[in-house]
């Protein structure tokens, strides 16, 4: 009896081992678990990305995923890594600063193998939503952290900011404020009225919290641009109207009541005044800084750049002044995006890394919420991209794979149903 009840059992875990959706869900589930972790943890995400990557093996279509890399939307991030991995021949700093200088691209692998996988999965709006509850959560943490720093989870946390920091946090309250507004104003259109309100009041509570705990200049600056993007091509010319007046009314408002929105704000002038007059090595001081050595690195090698791995070293070369001046500061990070990419691969890194902003952007010309999402990862990405290396920075650039990967398989399925002419979803009034 007992040798049948073990055969079946057998036979049992035999069937689940060959349940290709089975395997399938696994992989959903520890991407949900990514999307989970993305706000707090980094060891956890790298944890379950390696999971999810295991659990898609057993059923890899090895032959399909090659197929689907000849479109330029899953070629072009791999293009970008690989020719990290060959700059480090041209490079001349130390074997071990080169291969680590390629660890930061190896993430853009992830998009078309998020595109083959969610091409044939449907649980993509699931790993978006928990991603949307874990930002919720960082957000009632962060309110709790701004009135009593003792509950961070990191010694030494800045104000209201839990755990990481505040550039990351910022980014990711921006994203989250933004997106909700498509499906907020779609639910208020079609009378679902108390769906659209707890939308909206999410959607507030995130700019709310930037507004009087904690928000970063990047935020600052590229948030009204993707809001700019949504008005134009969501709303018709009465509702843009409207909006921007509210904005202009509001932004006056959340100025003159939030002493710590004015105080980011008066940090631009502040800083670039002791830059300039005294070369203090402020924020915005470093920047200009690093983007003046980058451009004469640049220069001296347009073609190819000076190999991976390379900007420490021509920053340490170039350090001049007294100790702890804007002039003498060493960094391995120009912070911006276009900067870090020409400095180590020149102009042929600079076409690449556009070439593939541009086909993502591509891909998510089309109206639904899908679409919206991955066309609001790649303008962000792209503008925090101006003054940071998002797409090398951990968060920002994880942001951007699964952003990228997950909405852009959807529409890549939806391209090949080839959807009847005149279908639409749009919000345009």
């Amino acid at each position: 009896m007992s040798a049948v009840a073990g055969d079946s059992v057998g036979a049992l875990l035999w069937r689940r081992l060959r349940d290709r959706a089975g395997w399938t869900a696994a992989t959903d589930f520890f991407l949900i678990l990514v999307a989970l972790a993305l706000p707090w943890s980094t060891s956890l995400v790298a944890i379950f990305v390696v999971a999810a990557l295991v659990t898609m093996a057993p059923f890899f279509d090895a032959s399909a995923f090659l197929r689907s890399l000849k479109r330029p939307a899953s070629l072009l991030p791999a293009a970008l890594f690989v020719l990290a991995l060959i700059g480090t021949l041209w490079s001349d700093v130390p074997w071990g600063a080169r291969i680590y200088a390629v660890g930061p691209s190896a993430k853009l692998l992830m998009v078309p193998i998020l595109f083959y996988h969610f091409e044939r999965s449907s649980r993509g709006l699931q790993v978006f939503t928990a991603f949307l509850a874990s930002c919720v959560a960082l957000m009632a943490m962060s309110w709790l952290v701004a009135f009593d720093p003792h509950l961070a989870l990191k010694s030494g946390a800045h104000y209201g900011v839990p755990i990481k920091n505040y550039i990351d946090q910022s980014q990711e309250f921006a994203l989250c404020a933004v997106v909700l507004a498509y499906p907020a104003v779609l639910l208020f259109r079609s009378g679902r009225i108390v769906p659209a309100l707890l939308l909206s009041a999410i959607a507030l509570s995130f700019v709310i919290n930037m507004t009087f705990v904690v928000v970063s200049r990047t935020a600052l600056v590229t948030m009204p641009v993707m809001l700019a993007v949504f008005a134009l091509l969501h709303l018709g010319w009465r509702s843009r109207l409207v909006i921007l007046c509210a904005v202009i009314v509001l932004a006056g408002l959340a100025f003159a009541s939030s002493p710590k929105l004015r105080s980011t704000i008066e940090t631009f002038s502040r800083e670039y005044k002791g830059y300039e007059e005294q070369n203090l090595s402020t924020s915005m001081g470093m920047r200009l800084e690093f983007w003046r050595k980058s451009l004469r690195f640049i220069a001296d090698a347009p073609v190819l750049g000076h190999g991976t791995g390379s900007i420490k070293r021509l920053f340490e070369q170039a350090s001049t002044g007294p100790a702890g001046g804007a002039s003498a500061e060493v960094i391995a990070n120009p912070h911006n995006q276009t900067l870090n990419v020409a400095v180590q691969w020149g102009a042929l890194g600079v076409i690449v890394l556009y070439a593939m902003w541009l086909s993502h952007l591509m891909l998510f010309r089309h109206d639904g919420l899908m679409a919206w999402i991955g066309l609001m990862v790649v303008v962000q990405n792209f503008f925090t991209s101006l003054f940071n290396s998002h797409i090398f920075d951990f968060n920002e650039g994880w942001m951007y794979v699964l952003g990228v990967g997950i909405a852009g398989a959807r529409m890549l399925e939806e391209g090949r149903r080839e959807m009847p002419v005149g279908t639409t979803n749009s919000l345009r009034t």
